[in-house]
């Protein structure tokens, strides 16, 4: 059953416990507070390379692999303050949830949805260029205004076989430096979608941690063989991951990884 971590409200499974086991690094961290403005500021005022090879690779996958179809309920795990997970699924989906457990990121979404940024015209023009799917829409942001929710919620008890398709950028990798929470919470994602549903993570490659504002956050270095493996119980064989060349981001990871498939039958 989860439980409630005074703390932060935020609702945390336990484990059954072991001989060797160790406290929860991910509950340790001030996710509450987490510098949302910076965040964004740092990583998604301008449209950089790396991302434009993440959105060439997840709006290609689910231009392929969905058919334009309003009644799916689609969910990004692990928002934070980005929206273009969200603007990727958002001509195949009536209903978009973007569950995030920090306070601070869920404001920074609500007031985002309502007043974006100029700066994600540059990534919606990207994913928009030469791609069926997405050209039709022409006011995207309106429409993301009025199909997004934002939702509190938490990685490690997400509802099971609910969603139509998901995405998860950035998350089960940079929320612990354990390596058994990256696995849960990877799992925890692709169990959140219903048999077959399509999906798309991204993932820093052997990061190291990170710092937002001034505060340092921690990272479980993983790279290909790693998302694989966390990702093989729960998914079709066809999965595939792809590697993105970025250096310019920050020091201490070596590129990102993009993971696309199916939830297993």
């Amino acid at each position: 059953m989860p439980i409630r971590d005074p703390r932060f409200d935020s609702a945390i499974d336990i484990a059954p416990p072991r001989v060797d086991a160790e406290p929860s690094v991910n509950a340790d961290y001030p996710w509450d507070v987490f510098d949302s403005a910076a965040y964004f500021e740092h990583n998604y005022s301008s449209l950089r390379s790396d991302d434009e090879q993440i959105i060439d690779i997840v709006a290609g996958f689910f231009q392929k692999n969905e058919q334009r179809r309003l009644r799916a309920q689609a969910i990004d795990v692990g928002a934070g303050a980005n929206l273009y997970p969200a603007l990727a699924m958002l001509p195949f989906a009536a209903e978009l949830t973007l569950c995030e457990r920090g306070f601070s990121n869920r404001q920074w979404l609500e007031a985002e949805i309502l007043t974006p940024h100029p700066s994600w015209w540059q990534f919606w023009s990207h994913m928009n260029a030469g791609r069926a799917a997405y050209q039709p829409i022409k006011n995207p942001f309106d429409l993301l205004g009025r199909r997004a929710q934002v939702t509190k919620g938490n990685i490690f008890s997400l509802p099971a076989g609910s969603y139509d398709m998901g995405t998860m950028f950035f998350v089960a990798e940079s929320i612990t430096n354990r390596e058994p929470e990256f696995v849960r919470a990877t799992r925890s994602f692709v169990n959140s979608l219903k048999p077959r549903a399509p999906f798309a993570a991204a993932f820093m490659r052997n990061s190291s941690g990170y710092r937002v504002g001034n505060r340092s956050f921690p990272a479980c270095s993983v790279d290909e063989d790693d998302v694989r493996a966390a990702l093989a119980p729960v998914v079709a064989p066809n999965v595939t991951i792809q590697t993105v060349e970025s250096r310019s981001l920050r020091d201490g990871y070596c590129g990102m990884m993009v993971a696309t498939g199916f939830k297993k039958a």
